[in-house]
């Protein structure tokens, strides 16, 4: 290669081959050569998508743990990163970060984030359910929409010679402040419904209902906007409206059926094969390529494919899965930026305009807010439950955004009227969990009964995330309970992350994660309550549940952090408090303390922090039934452990290995007292050991390990050699 090199290089021609001459030194060749880099189109794209989804992870956290949804979250956050605060303090690092030569490709971005999203929300709908409950949702979707429309045409009459841009006709500005209004975001309905527990309540029906069949008319709605504001007349506009038909007609009358063939030959598959999946994803691409050659929007296209996948739970699971994750996580959020660049809430100089944007939003609430209510109690619902689906249907959210950004990128809204606009999706969405909780204020019920049976009872609740581990949790608990069950009660408690289930699957998702729990309660015959909900927060309304309940012991599996043992763990230590911005605020605020240098994961210590109940973690080696009991003694504060002991040997006749560690000192009177007295009940059930030094035999020979979080603390910080050989382990935490 060498000797081929230097040959070749006298083939070179002086006269035509140059080399750039520089006056600077070597190093500062190659900083110029990083800083061209940084400059590429490709590395400022990368830049700026980890930016975007780094704020925008944060931001949704923050409003999740306010009880509001993500998107609201991830809205501000583009607000933030665009001209209104980042462009107003930080203009050169705002500048640099995003060029407006470089906005294109964001734009371009974020729309193919678009398409997929709308494929998902078309596929999440439930034209079935639609079907089932189609009169009321009739009704109350379309007042929800009839009502803001017409108020919305009504405002614009004053909004137009002041805020309409120079050579818009009145009639789409009209159009598209009309339906601007009308916008319902039917998934931040579904997700707030899901994690409010109401999804499976009639009224959680007809709201989902009513907010799927909004979605479907507000979407044709907007496809004759687009198609009057595109056509410059009406009468021209009638051609596109037309084709549109046809092409409805043809996606429901020939690629349907076609895609149900599909569907129904490859139903019992386990994996679809990759021409299979292509198939569907070709179907998604020239729909919506269809839509935007005919001038009705790209979106509606992505939308309509969605809907009319096939019916088969499966393939529509298999499809939100393959297309959520990229859409929602990655793409989604450079919408939300791209939005925010286009918001300048600093253009909003003048207290008229504020006052201005006030009345926007009060008009929105009293169209879609007083409109649904009002049609809901029309169809026969109490006040109540109009009320509730009136507040459900005032959220506007994600899709508010996305008729916004038509409007502008048609130039049909000016950036004064599209910041006030998106103010108003903000306010309306964030005040619809407020809204929701003034209504169950005003109208107070019973309030919820989370476990049957008196105060006097034994009550352990288990909380549990993948249904398999829920078997020893159980074989546990009823080691406790066995004998006393009509004392005793079990409550077995399943969350489910928020984004992670879709409304339509709930039901199934439910029934498939109780089942291996509810198989091994028939085995033990040990009766047991299941609970399940979507939750935005699942240690804290772990920790709540339980709290509320009152219950005595909470039992939860062990868990690791996904940074444990690990280099990255080793050099950035803090990394954990930074992926965990709560465990940062509650060792900030001294919440904390207790666990500090916690041995468990993150999820563990948010519940141990939060939770006011005993709390055990479970270590589970394959736990069949506990004969055998290794009880270590640490100093007072294992003392509680003693208990957990005797109902062990009550309910099980389990055998007990004591090591008391502090044998012979002065700090182990009383323990050694009540370890006596205990003792004296069953002396052939209870066999105080005097050596420390445990070898793995006696270890292996044990069914059970009882120890206290502060004993297991000293394991870890020791590297004991008992962690290589611990056998089932539960490490209490006492609340009590």
């Amino acid at each position: 290669m060498y000797w081929i090199i230097q040959t070749g290089a006298k083939l070179e021609d002086e006269n035509t081959v140059t080399i750039p001459e520089s006056s600077n030194s070597e190093w500062q060749q190659f900083i110029e050569f990083l800083k061209h880099n940084l400059d590429h189109p490709l590395a400022l794209l990368l830049a700026q998508i980890v930016i975007i989804i780094l704020v925008a992870r944060i931001f949704g956290w923050a409003c999740k743990k306010i009880g509001q949804p993500s998107v609201i979250g991830e809205i501000i956050a583009g607000i933030v990163l665009g001209p209104t605060l980042l462009g107003a303090y930080f203009p050169e690092f705002s500048t640099a970060l995003f060029p407006a030569e470089s906005l294109g490709n964001l734009q371009f971005l974020s729309q193919i984030g678009l398409i997929l999203f709308m494929f998902v929300i078309g596929m999440e709908l439930d034209l079935n359910a639609l079907k089932n409950r189609a009169n009321d949702a009739v009704v109350v979707s379309h007042a929800s929409i009839v009502f803001p429309f017409a108020l919305g045409v009504g405002l614009s009459y004053f909004l137009y010679e002041s805020f309409a841009p120079e050579g818009v006709r009145f009639v789409a500005f009209a159009l598209f402040i009309g339906i601007a209004m009308s916008i319902t975001a039917f998934p931040v309905l579904a997700r707030i419904v899901q994690e409010r527990g109401i999804h499976k309540t009639r009224l959680g029906t007809m709201a989902i209902t009513c907010a799927a069949a909004d979605d479907i008319t507000a979407w044709c709605l907007l496809a004759a906007v687009i198609a009057v504001v595109k056509a410059g007349s009406l009468v021209s506009s009638l051609y596109v409206i037309a084709l549109a038909a046809l092409y409805v007609i043809a996606m429901l009358k020939v690629v349907r059926p076609f895609l149900n063939r599909i569907g129904d030959l490859n139903a019992g598959k386990e994996k679809l094969s990759k021409p299979i999946v292509a198939i569907f994803f070709l179907t998604l691409i020239l729909s919506a390529y269809s839509t935007e050659v005919i001038g009705i929007h790209a979106l509606f296209g992505a939308f309509m494919a969605g809907t009319i996948m096939p019916a088969n739970i499966k393939f529509r699971n298999i499809f939100i899965e393959k297309v959520e994750d990229i859409a929602l996580v990655l793409l989604l959020p450079l919408f939300f930026v791209f939005t925010g660049l286009r918001t300048e809430i600093g253009l909003l100089n003048d207290p008229e305009l504020w006052k201005l944007t006030l009345v926007i939003v009060l008009v929105a609430v009293a169209g879609k807010f007083l409109g649904s209510a009002l049609a809901a109690r029309f169809v026969g619902q109490n006040w109540k439950d109009s009320l509730t689906i009136g507040a459900l249907m005032n959220t506007r959210g994600l899709m508010e955004l996305v008729v916004l950004n038509i409007g502008y990128d048609l130039g049909v809204l000016t950036p004064e009227i599209f910041t006030m606009l998106v103010i108003m999706a903000l306010l309306t969405t964030f005040m619809t969990g407020p809204a929701l909780d003034m209504i169950n204020w005003a109208y107070k019920e019973k309030t919820f009964s989370f476990l049957p049976g008196q105060k006097s009872h034994y009550k352990i609740l288990l909380a549990f995330n993948h249904p398999q581990t829920s078997r020893a949790l159980l074989r546990l608990a009823n080691s406790f309970v066995k004998k006393s069950s009509e004392n005793a009660t079990v409550m077995a408690l399943h969350l489910s992350p928020s984004g992670d289930l879709r409304h339509y699957n709930a039901e199934a998702y439910e029934k498939d994660s109780f089942a291996p729990i509810i198989l091994e309660s028939a085995i033990l015959n040990q009766k047991i309550g299941t609970h399940f909900r979507v939750s935005g927060d699942i240690e804290t309304d772990t920790a709540e549940f339980a709290n509320k309940g009152e219950y005595d012991l909470l039992l939860i599996g062990f868990g690791q952090s996904i940074f444990e043992g690990s280099l990255l763990g080793k050099i950035f230590g803090f990394t954990t408090r930074i992926i965990n911005p709560e465990k940062l605020i509650n060792q900030v605020t001294g919440r904390a303390k207790l666990f500090e240098n916690s041995p468990f994961d993150d999820s563990t210590t948010l519940i141990l922090s939060k939770s006011q109940v005993t709390v055990g973690i479970f270590i589970d080696k394959g736990l069949k039934e506990i004969k055998r009991v290794f009880l270590p003694l640490l100093d007072e504060g294992d003392t509680f452990l003693i208990n957990f002991a005797q109902k062990l040997v009550d309910n099980v006749g389990a055998q007990i290995l004591v090591l008391d560690e502090q044998v012979g000192t002065d700090g182990s009177a009383e323990r050694m007292e009540l370890l006596a007295e205990t003792m004296a009940k069953n002396p052939r059930k209870f066999d105080l050991l005097t050596d420390k030094n445990i070898d793995r035999e006696l270890l292996q020979q044990t069914d059970l390990m009882i120890l206290s979080a502060e004993h297991w603390k000293v394991l870890v910080e020791t590297k004991s050699d008992w962690l290589t050989d611990i056998p089932n382990t539960l490490i209490l935490v006492n609340k009590s």
